[in-house]
């Protein structure tokens, strides 16, 4: 797909259809190009949880926070993106920048998987509500894993329209110095 119009078709889907199955190797497919993603000295500081078929059904609740994301329940996938530790070159550059890099990586990788999935046709949405102790019972891993996001996976239920992108004027957000 051309780099534009990719930009311009991504957005949060939020009506999938509940009778198409996103498949295995799509999903994994979407992973290996997401593992692409560059990260502050190459740490990868993240474990990319795929949730699909029945058990995904099962998952939606701990993205239902507070009555939030119903249309979770028709979703047919999802990535759960757990925290890792930092490498400790990384947990290093932290102390001397005073910048936390976890977070910026796990929304680098975020970007990619969400880019890769809709340059194979499917939509997704990025999720903050969640339920991290349920998420981390759910995987069977233990209380006190991070789940700063989820991605939603799917196809987009018919109809469901690409809108219009709605952004500040370009002078808004962007300067150049010379």
């Amino acid at each position: 797909m051309d780099l534009e119009k990719l930009f311009m078709t991504r957005q949060s889907t939020r009506e999938y259809d509940p009778d198409k199955t996103v498949s295995d190797g799509d999903l994994l497919e979407i992973c290996r190009l997401a593992k692409l993603a560059p990260s502050a000295v190459n740490s990868q500081p993240y474990i990319l949880h795929i949730v699909t078929g029945e058990k995904a059904k099962a998952f939606s609740p701990n993205v239902q926070v507070l009555g939030s994301n119903k249309w979770a329940s028709d979703c047919p996938a999802f990535i759960a993106l757990e925290e890792g530790k930092p490498a400790v070159v990384e947990r290093l550059g932290q102390r001397l920048t005073k910048t936390e890099f976890l977070p910026i990586d796990i929304g680098i990788v975020s970007a990619y998987i969400v880019l890769a999935a809709e340059n194979m046709g499917i939509q997704t949405c990025i999720l903050g509500m969640r339920n991290e102790k349920g998420i981390a019972k759910f995987l069977g891993l233990k209380e006190g894993a991070k789940f700063p996001l989820v991605i939603a996976l799917g196809y987009a239920k018919e109809g469901y329209p690409v809108r219009e992108k709605k952004r500040r004027a370009f002078e808004e957000n962007v300067t150049i110095t010379k």
